[in-house]
């Protein structure tokens, strides 16, 4: 395990439920409700994704500029609540200094915005990563493998030399998409098994040798399967 690639939203902070508030307000501006099924369609997606699902569901004319305008305002709000500050997940503070107390190198890759990300690292602390990938960074978002392959190129690694920790089915299949070992830590909704997984009930409790032990197991499975972006 050469390094450790990290999800943010739901894997590293709670912050899942802050774009539920948004996406609710959004909602309740356009006279509609957000049914349980369409917002766990959206966790983990990148926000062209989302907004294509929401005004798809709203029966919203996806004209460009309103995507665009819409788009901003949700990522102001949760802006907004970002603010407020970002409750940690369970022992994944824990691991971030442990991981960094060894010297093991760690990206921070996710699907939302870079100015969004920016504000959030500010609660989390950038000193962690070598590295940060953003949605709005590369060609394709998550469930593409392109964050991921582009992180373990910043790092100078193969992605088959790294694990990556997600908690959603669309960021779990970017980085398997990418040859990537992965522990997975769901929060509310269910992530399929495949054999290059490994799910967990939380990060707490796990240390280092834990993180090194499953990518140990899932090694000859973590394949790569995408080529490096070029």
């Amino acid at each position: 395990m050469k390094a450790v690639l990290w999800d943010m939203d739901g894997t590293l902070v709670d912050s899942e439920k802050l774009w539920d508030v948004a996406l609710h307000e959004l909602y309740r501006l356009h006279g509609g409700v957000l049914s349980t099924e369409v917002r766990e369609s959206t966790v983990g997606g990148s926000a062209e994704t989302v907004m294509a699902v929401v005004f798809a569901d709203l029966g919203l004319d996806p004209n460009p500029a309103d995507v665009r305008r819409e788009t901003d305002w949700l990522h102001e709000y949760v802006g907004e609540l970002f603010a407020r500050g970002l409750p940690w997940r369970p022992g994944a503070r824990e691991l971030l200094d442990g991981l960094a107390a060894e010297g093991v190198p760690m990206a921070l890759v996710t699907n939302t915005r870079r100015d969004l990300t920016d504000q959030a690292l500010n609660s989390i602390g950038r000193h962690y990563f070598s590295a940060t990938v953003c949605g709005d960074e590369v060609p394709r978002g998550k469930p593409a493998p392109d964050p991921y392959l582009r992180a373990a190129e910043l790092l100078g690694v193969e992605p088959a030399d790294c694990l990556a920790v997600e908690d959603s089915t669309t960021g779990t299949t970017a980085a398997e998409a990418a040859g990537c070992a992965v522990l997975v830590v769901p929060i509310d909704v269910a992530v399929p098994s495949t054999p290059r997984r490994r799910h967990a009930d939380t990060l707490a409790g796990l240390a280092v040798p834990d993180l090194r032990a499953i990518f140990t197991d899932l090694e000859t499975l973590a394949t790569p399967v995408a080529k490096p972006l070029r």
